[in-house]
């Protein structure tokens, strides 16, 4: 037999394994033992940290170690160029994450993590899996500016691209400006922790360009982002209550638009008869009550968790399970201004509804408001654009949608929440004794000056208005409140056959108002 040829032993790998493991224990570094014994004195968690919270434990394989590791020019190396990404797995579901890592450059974006954001998002595309962007950074860094790179796609185009295809996530723990910053508009959701700070440039630009002085807070703190402006969603109150938060809302989500929403194997799946409802609901559609109580007490006990709380509130958006299946709600709450529908809450309903749309959640809305919100203030504000916007969104769905007018629905009110007829509906109902019309035939019978002959059968005609259309079979039926849940776990099952796909991306044609 010819000899063989000498094998290549271990010891001949230990030299350049080695150096990989040296290269690779710089970039874990981060920026340092005393920076981070810092943040952990201060009960903050590092971004490294952060990825190991949010994913599966010990799911996480870092791409992209080495970006930053080669310095410029003889400049110094920047562990993983403040960007720390890779893979992960959230409830055993693949998922891709990027955290910017503060204690390095103050996160800021170099011309490496400007690729690996960008490859994160092409990746995602490409292998059809959600991305989380976990924000803490002070955006492009200022010496970029002395190594231009010339013409070269960028992260925020390939995020564009994902909006409609996989869910898209940002998490803003710290300041976040400029660059970094337009992540969370550009996702679809966004969440906030308190003392974190979301803006397009941070305190000390605005006084060099603006003479005023502000905190990162009143700048864009979560009062600003969350409360105010909505570009962030919800709140959380710590690092690990907003990752927790991001588990639940992806859970809610299949992992791209090519897939059927997940289900819960949770005990709470079977018809019941909703005896409560009855003393949680007035007659009277004057009376306000809890609407997010009655939400809880239709879908599948502990399932629902509501989206912008804190903003646009004549609006409830909530995602949560019915009869195991994951569903969308959109609900009016008539303690707040009666459930007139104003600028945030069209808005904020026409983001939800096209997000839950694409990723074909069924959609129930649940009716009670008397009509768009007038006055000077609201025509200022844009309130028609806004709640046309609305209603050309949900009158777009092609999930599995749900029209209940619970007491009453006027005007363009009731176009808003999917009441017209014909309109793509798996079920159209109303609750006996819905008020329904123009307008409330009080408010309406004064304006026009009606005498008392004629404001009589207009209020009679409004009384028995949900019956009228019922005759014309532009409601598919009136129940008896006891038996929402049944009935849309009926509709449910009737439209189970079209949920089973196969399922392509929403295609978008024309222009939202």
């Amino acid at each position: 037999m010819p000899d063989e040829k000498p094998r290549s032993g271990a010891a001949d790998w230990s030299e350049r394994l080695e150096d990989l493991e040296r290269r690779r224990g710089f970039a874990r570094g981060m920026g340092g033992e005393e920076k981070l014994a810092r943040r952990r004195a201060a009960g903050r968690l590092d971004a490294r940290a952060r990825i190991e919270t949010l994913l599966d434990e010990g799911s996480f394989l870092e791409l992209g170690t080495l970006v930053g590791g080669v310095g410029d020019s003889g400049a110094a190396p920047i562990p993983a160029d403040a960007l720390v990404a890779g893979m992960g797995r959230v409830e055993g579901r693949p998922v891709l994450v990027g955290a910017e890592d503060f204690t390095v450059l103050g996160g800021s974006i170099g011309p490496g993590a400007s690729d690996k954001r960008t490859r994160l998002a092409q990746w995602a595309a490409q292998e059809r899996v959600p991305l989380v962007m976990l924000l803490e950074g002070a955006g492009h860094r200022l010496t970029n500016a002395l190594r231009p790179r010339g013409r070269s796609p960028n992260d925020l185009q390939a995020l564009a691209e994902l909006s409609g295809i996989v869910p898209t996530v940002s998490v803003v723990l710290g300041p976040s400006a400029g660059h970094g910053a337009l992540t969370a508009p550009l996702s679809d959701f966004c969440v906030m922790v308190e003392g974190a700070a979301l803006f397009t440039a941070g305190p000390p630009l605005v006084e060099a360009a603006l003479g005023q002085k502000v905190t990162k807070e009143e700048l864009g703190g979560t009062l600003v982002q969350v409360d105010a402006s909505g570009v962030a969603h919800n709140r959380a109150a710590s690092d690990e209550d907003a990752l927790a938060l991001v588990r639940h809302y992806l859970s809610h989500f299949p992992s791209n638009a090519w897939q059927a929403p997940p289900t819960s194997a949770g005990g709470d799946a079977g018809p019941r008869r909703l005896d409560a409802i009855l003393d949680l609901l007035p007659v009277d559609d004057r009376r306000p009550y809890p609407m997010r109580e009655l939400i809880r007490l239709v879908c599948d006990a502990g399932s629902v968790l509501e989206i912008q709380p804190d903003h646009g509130s004549a609006l409830v958006t909530c995602l949560a399970f019915l009869g195991g299946q994951s569903v969308a709600v959109v609900a009016n709450d008539p303690s707040v201004r009666g459930g007139s529908v104003d600028v945030d809450a069209a808005l904020k309903g026409s983001h939800f509804i096209e997000v839950v749309g694409a990723f074909q959640l069924p959609v129930i809305f649940l009716a009670d408001n008397p009509g768009v919100m007038a006055g000077t203030a609201a025509e200022r504000a844009g309130v028609l654009r806004a709640a046309a916007r609305m209603f050309a969104a949900q009158h777009r769905l092609r999930s599995p949608k749900f029209s209940v007018t619970l007491r009453k629905a006027f005007g363009f009110g009731s176009s808003l929440m999917a009441m017209n007829p014909f309109d793509h509906q798996t079920l159209s109902i109303a609750l006996p004794g819905a008020t329904l019309g123009a307008m409330p035939a009080a408010s309406g019978g004064a304006a026009a000056k009606l005498g008392a002959d004629d404001q009589q059968a207009v209020e009679a005609a409004e009384m028995g208005g949900s019956y009228a259309i019922a005759s014309g079979m532009a409601f598919d039926e009136i129940i008896d409140p006891r038996d929402l849940r049944d009935v849309l776990l009926r509709g449910l099952e009737l439209a189970s056959a079209r949920q089973q796909g196969p399922f392509e991306p929403v295609a978008r044609f024309g222009t939202l108002p």
